[in-house]
């Protein structure tokens, strides 16, 4: 792919590059924040800043933290804001469950067989929705590109356009899924301790945004089929590269039986779960509010997600022999620990940021000031949900971390919308949206130069410019079309998910 070296893309990517480059690691950005935070304390509280309190009428002022008292929480508190962050264990335990059907062989095995079977002229269609099933296993979805790209090139079609879908369908519809997936449970906490700062037992739940999001998996997958078939391909023409077609291959008969294996675990897990949620005392409705939105499949979703995660990919790993022994399992849940390590250390950083803003009190009160100026500007829901997209898509250029992006904002944005009527579940949506289709343009998105190398397979001249030169149509089609059925979906009042309502009522 030629391009102009000094073209308009070329040189606005470079500024990009240029200006988020000089951000610092986010646990550096969160510890930075911090140190803004509690020197703000300290002036705001020196200007004799202060709210009423919307329910109880009470004179709110910020908390010093640069006093004794925040002295004492900063330092007494630091153990319990990081074992208490609520992200991490959800993150933790659903991982742990993934790490059996990942690393077992379940889940690589399952995508292929959906491209494998699919026919010529579904091929770039199942294509997209392998890439969002593969959400349910968080971030396993990027091993589907280059085999994205050998279906294609096997077809005849130009390989780029496989690593063109599968990287859009994987990073740019990232938020959509037919079923929960790691992202819902790590965003619903999130927004959880940010919605806890105006209502203290406020519960944003796994599936507050299935809905939505399951309806979104046809708009990504139609779209990006669409974008995919009526401009990536002409724009790439025939492919003329060194590389030859490959072959692949298929299901052995042991993958084969052991998917049969895995298959009837997991239609054993769903009737245990119809058993424990039909009756209206079955065993995982509680009994004093048996309603199935307080029932634990919903309250417990990480740990459901851990079991089956579990079960299908341990009959899975000893049908195929990749566990043999109770070791390997163990070894599989170290290896998932390890590649939480980054994540863990961002996240100690983020909680603290976290609970001294809440004990500082300037969430509520820059809450309280913001809707206060949003409510004389009158504007309605729809524009306040456009700005923060058009926001969130911004910072995505410079913040690759979609949980660093949120950690810093929910705080902010989820209870300055509460306070104008807009429930946490409406912009968690919001933000969701934005994060994904801002993924696949920025440089330093965690998983970019393995996109790149990934092309260079194929055309080892290609350039950083020219892989985003193929993702442009596809975060321009998202975020136009995702942001317009969002739209839609509010003005039709929809729920956004079981018991996840448009708009918030107060306390």
């Amino acid at each position: 792919m030629n391009h102009k070296k000094h073209s308009l893309i070329h040189k606005f990517l470079f500024f990009i590059e240029r200006a988020g480059n000089h951000l610092p690691h986010p646990a550096f950005l969160f510890f930075f924040l911090t140190l803004i935070l509690i020197l703000t304390s300290f002036f705001t509280e020196l200007m004799d800043l202060s709210v009423t309190h919307p329910i109880s009428g009470g004179i709110l002022r910020p908390v010093n933290l640069l006093s004794s008292k925040g002295l004492r929480i900063i330092i007494e508190d630091m153990v319990k804001n990081f074992s208490g962050f609520t992200p991490l264990g959800t993150v933790i335990v659903s991982l742990l469950g993934f790490s059996f059907a990942e690393k077992s062989g379940l889940i690589p095995t399952l995508v292929k067989a959906l491209v494998l079977k699919s026919p010529k002229n579904l091929l770039i269609p199942m294509i997209f929705t392998a890439a969002i099933m593969s959400h349910m296993a968080g971030e396993v979805g990027y091993l589907l590109i280059p085999l994205g790209a050998m279906a294609f090139h096997k077809r005849g079609l130009h390989p780029l356009g496989g690593i063109a879908a599968s990287f859009a369908g994987v990073a740019g519809g990232f938020s959509a899924n037919f079923l929960i997936s790691t992202v819902d449970t790590l965003t619903s906490g999130i927004s959880q301790e940010a919605a806890r700062i105006i209502h203290k037992s406020y519960i944003v739940t796994p599936v507050s945004n299935w809905y939505f999001m399951f309806f979104s998996s046809f708009l990504v997958i139609g779209l990006g089929s669409l974008i995919t078939q009526k401009v990536i391909l002409p724009y790439l023409g025939d492919y003329e590269g060194e590389v030859p077609q490959e072959e692949m291959s298929t299901l052995t008969p042991e993958e084969f039986r052991a998917l049969k294996r895995s298959g009837g675990v997991f239609l054993g897990f769903i009737f245990f779960l119809i058993l424990g949620l039909l009756p209206e005392s079955g065993y995982l409705r509680d009994p004093e509010n048996p309603g199935i939105l307080n029932s634990s499949l919903i309250k417990g979703t990480p740990a459901m997600i851990f079991f089956l995660g579990s079960i299908t990919g341990m009959t899975f790993g000893f049908s195929m022999g990749t566990f043999k022994t109770k070791k390997d399992l163990i070894k599989t849940m170290e290896e998932a620990m390890i590649t939480l390590t980054p994540y863990m250390v961002m996240a100690f950083f983020a909680s603290q940021f976290i609970a001294l803003f809440n004990h500082s009190n300037l969430g509520f009160i820059l809450a309280l000031k913001g809707s206060s100026v949003l409510k004389t500007l009158n504007l309605g829901p729809i524009p306040l949900m456009l700005g923060l997209i058009l926001l969130s898509v911004f910072l995505d250029l410079f913040i690759g971390s979609a949980s660093a992006k949120w950690m810093i904002m929910a705080p902010i944005f989820v209870p300055m919308f509460m306070l104008l009527g807009i429930s946490p579940e409406l912009t968690q949506t919001s933000y969701r949206i934005a994060d994904s289709v801002g993924n696949i343009l920025t440089p330093l998105m965690p998983y970019f130069p393995l996109i790149l190398s990934f092309a260079h397979k194929y055309d080892p001249k290609l350039g950083t410019g020219s892989l985003i030169a193929l993702m442009v149509p596809y975060s321009l089609g998202f975020l136009i079309f995702w942001t317009i059925m969002l739209f839609f979906w509010m003005t039709m009042g929809w729920p956004l998910g079981p018991g996840a309502a448009l708009f918030y009522g107060g306390m």
